[in-house]
């Protein structure tokens, strides 16, 4: 799969400003299947012809007496889109299909450090572009978007070389109990406005979100600045889960189910924990490594009422002690 515009950008014939019309009537006639012309100086993509248009300057009444003989600044577009090799397809697609409807088939000139390198046709584009969709869709949580497995284990991989890391493993309790008493469709409703509050926590902390699946999420960033964080996203879901409650649940605290042995449990109302992993004061070898404390502490969590976060500070204390 081809990430980079560079990647699918082929070669087109080149001409200068000083050429004449007869000159790009040739090179097309020569080329049935060429679309587009590149027009450079010094190396440099300056402007575009494409065969369509050319044609339909040319064929008009006086268009071929008029502009046959003279040059093709005459009817070259000045402004063509063009970008580096290395831009990613998607972002060209963006601009591809932000263009005037007149421009929006043209062909997308692609450079290579200043220089002309190639071009690519919107239907090559949007092939692509369609492909590396299929895939980063594969990537993704259908339930929240966010990114999911293969993704998260990269991640674990890269915290581990990092000078300074923190995982923030989130997870809600008695998620269960309220997809008992509520209903799938509603347990779905929680979840993404969950995955809307860790996204804002995640884009201000320039770090990384993942979905692991059911109701676990998981942040990675590159610093221990997470406690102010950690309060935000327990003040922000606690506050929205009054509306996923009727009032009477609301007002008594809790929810009637069945456990699995048939007997009916008050089960408190849902709430957010966060593990938080650092490496302040432990170094961890492995993935394996990482899990183990992370599950430590979500265990401590969990034995908290109500929201709460829990990191390796008792790590810290076992140490001076």
């Amino acid at each position: 799969m081809f990430l980079q515009i560079g990647e699918i950008a082929e070669q087109i014939p080149e001409i200068s400003i000083h050429h004449k019309c007869a000159y790009v009537d040739h090179i097309f006639k020569s080329n049935p299947r060429l679309q587009g012309v590149a027009v450079t100086d010094n190396g440099q993509p300056v402007a575009l012809i494409m065969r369509i248009r050319f044609y339909q300057q040319i064929g008009t009444l006086y268009g071929f007496t008029l502009y046959m003989g003279r040059s093709i600044e005459l009817i070259m577009d000045g402004s063509p889109l063009v970008v580096e090799y290395k831009t990613p397809i998607t972002e060209v697609s963006k601009l591809a299909m932000d263009r005037s409807e007149e421009h929006l088939y043209d062909y997308v000139l692609v450079t290579r450090e200043g220089v002309m390198f190639g071009a690519v046709s919107v239907r090559d584009l949007l092939l692509n572009f369609a492909e590396i969709q299929a895939v980063a869709a594969s990537f993704l949580n259908p339930l929240t978007g966010l990114p999911g497995n293969l993704s998260i284990n990269e991640w674990m991989v890269k915290s581990l070389l990092q000078e300074q890391f923190s995982v923030l493993y989130i997870d809600l309790d008695h998620f269960k109990a309220y997809n008992d008493t509520y209903g799938f469709k509603e347990g779905d409703r929680m979840l993404q406005a969950t995955a809307e509050i860790l996204k804002h926590c995640a884009l201000r902390l320039e770090g990384f979100l993942g979905h692991i699946g059911g109701d676990d999420f998981i942040i990675f960033i590159d610093d221990y600045r997470y406690e102010e964080y950690c309060r935000t996203i327990i003040a922000e879901f606690d506050r929205i889960l009054q509306g996923f409650y009727h009032p009477g649940h609301l007002m008594q605290q809790h929810v009637l189910t069945e456990s699995r042995l048939g007997v009916v449990e008050e089960i408190p109302l849902v709430s957010i924990s966060i593990a938080v992993v650092t490496n302040r004061y432990r170094h961890f070898d492995s993935i394996e490594d990482l899990s183990g404390e992370a599950a430590r502490l979500k265990k401590k969590s969990k034995m908290i009422r109500g929201s709460s976060f829990v990191d390796d500070r008792d790590l810290s204390a076992s140490k001076s002690g």
